[in-house]
């Protein structure tokens, strides 16, 4: 079990940063290149230190629905939320 697990940046509610496993982290961003275009410092940390926790439950939410509602899903799933 020395297999090392590539991970990228992540923003977190004390504002210390953390790490998320490079394939949750590339799930969300297929979301988020499909609906915002491609921008990789989304995930390599180079914008923003990275994903919200907020914004990965949103993009991950919209995966589970057809491409053609993604934008939609992420919408429905932000709306409301406070510094997940």
């Amino acid at each position: 079990m020395d297999e090392k697990i590539e991970t990228h940046p992540v923003q977190t509610v004390d504002h210390k940063g953390g790490k998320l496993s490079k394939v949750v982290t590339m799930r969300a961003y297929e979301v988020y290149k499909k609906v915002y275009g491609e921008q990789e410092a989304m995930v390599t940390g180079h914008c923003r230190g990275g994903f919200s926790t907020g914004e990965l439950i949103a993009f991950l939410y919209a995966r589970t629905f057809p491409q053609t509602e993604w934008s939609k899903r992420i919408d429905e799933a932000l709306r409301g939320s406070e510094h997940v």
